[in-house]
């Protein structure tokens, strides 16, 4: 293996300039101020975690997951969610506090993709987990947060596509009775959106026509509300008929709130089914192929951590969000002002810059004039504002 260049980046991050920070970061505040709105309170959580524990307990393959071994040869993991740890500390730094508990988040999460899979081993997330409550109003509280956390974003055109890991679960429990190899299947194909894929393994599985219609059918099961009295027409199963009673009332909640317009009932919607246990949601931005927002109910993860509770959530992609946002205009920076000074007015120039800082909103730049020059080279431009060494500033103020 050839040695890396010294300008070469490991597979999978990036660098952010300027510029793209200040969108995220633009994002992120206006994201988290909307969560606080909502009562949910950020909380930190360490990079590194225990793989045993949090690295286990995660919803992340564990293929997908950077693991390294400490000086004792534990073996750690660099966190690929922000939900796992926040179940650890729920159920120990916060083990006595009452349910429902309320949490937001922004950080950097880790997963290990293939080279040739082109998508970022390093990536931003915001969001938010709901723990302690189990019921429909909960669902319902975290979609619309959601929806109003990619408003406050800046993302104009979206949809929320809702489903139940319980609808198809006990759908095949039905109709596949004891064939699990076949089951797992399908939801892998569903899960990566692959139909054609689903329909074929369908066929070769030999079923009655009849079975193989109700399978396919599910397929075209999207739309508003009215697809819940389509599904539940579809199975008798007890636990489908459960899952799209708890649907129904989600919408209900939802419309309630004032936002159903964005969502969209997708009984094809599984989400990662070893780890949801309920509801579960993705966010679609208008013209970008992939989800911005993700999020469901994992009722059997803080059993992991000893504090056995529901819980539910959602995390906004916010790099992702930048690319959508990107193409709706550009953040406006603050204005810049440079104070050149020599070397004798150094004072009285810091103390200008200070002033200047303090009335917030301003970016202050100082620069010591050369020996022997009173001017620090600026031309003034048609709109008013100074060019100085390519960069445009507001105004130009010379101590000499």
């Amino acid at each position: 293996m050839s040695k890396p260049k010294v300008f070469e980046k490991p597979t999978g991050v990036k660098d952010y300039l300027p510029e793209a920070v200040a969108k995220l970061r633009a994002i992120e505040t206006n994201v988290l101020q909307c969560m606080e709105r909502w009562g949910y309170r950020e909380i930190l959580t360490p990079t590194l975690e225990f793989y045993d524990t949090v690295g286990v307990a995660s919803s992340t393959e564990d293929r997908k997951l950077f693991k390294l071994l400490d000086r004792n040869g534990t073996t750690l993991v660099m966190r690929s969610d922000i939900t796992a740890p926040i179940a650890r500390v729920v159920s120990s730094l916060l083990k006595d506090q009452p349910f429902p508990i309320r949490l937001s988040y922004h950080a950097n999460v880790f997963r290990a993709f293939e080279a040739e899979a082109g998508r970022d081993a390093e990536f931003f997330q915001a969001g938010v987990e709901l723990v302690g409550d189990g019921s429909s109003e909960s669902d319902a509280e975290v979609i619309a947060l959601a929806i109003a956390s990619l408003q406050a974003a800046g993302v104009q055109q979206f949809k929320i596509a809702l489903g139940h890991v319980g609808f198809l679960t006990g759908l095949f429990n039905e109709t596949l009775q004891h064939r699990t190899e076949p089951q797992q299947a399908l939801k892998e194909c569903l899960l990566n959106r692959d139909y054609v894929g689903y329909r074929d393994t369908i066929k070769g599985l030999g079923l009655d026509a009849e079975v193989q219609r109700e399978l396919e059918g599910i397929l075209r099961l999207r739309g508003g509300q009215e697809i819940c009295a389509q599904a539940q027409q579809v199975t008798h199963d007890p636990m489908a008929q459960q899952s799209i009673a708890h649907l129904c009332e989600v919408w209900d909640v939802l419309e309630a709130y004032g936002v159903s317009e964005h969502v969209l009932i997708d009984l094809t919607m599984i989400g990662d089914f070893s780890y949801y246990t309920g509801m579960t949601f993705e966010g679609y931005a208008a013209d970008l192929g992939f989800p911005v927002c993700s999020g469901g109910r994992y009722d059997n993860l803080l059993t992991q951590f000893g504090r056995p509770a529901p819980a539910t959530g959602f995390a906004l992609k916010t790099n992702r969000i930048m690319e959508v946002v990107g193409k709706q205009g550009t953040v406006e920076a603050p204005s810049k002002v440079l104070i050149a000074y020599k070397a004798p007015n150094r004072a009285e120039a810091f103390a200008k810059a200070q002033e200047l800082r303090s009335q917030g909103g301003t970016m202050v730049e100082t620069r010591l004039l050369q020996d022997g020059s009173d001017e620090i080279g600026s031309t003034r431009k048609e709109d008013g504002t100074y060019l100085v060494n390519g960069t445009v500033y507001r105004d130009v103020i010379t101590f000499k």
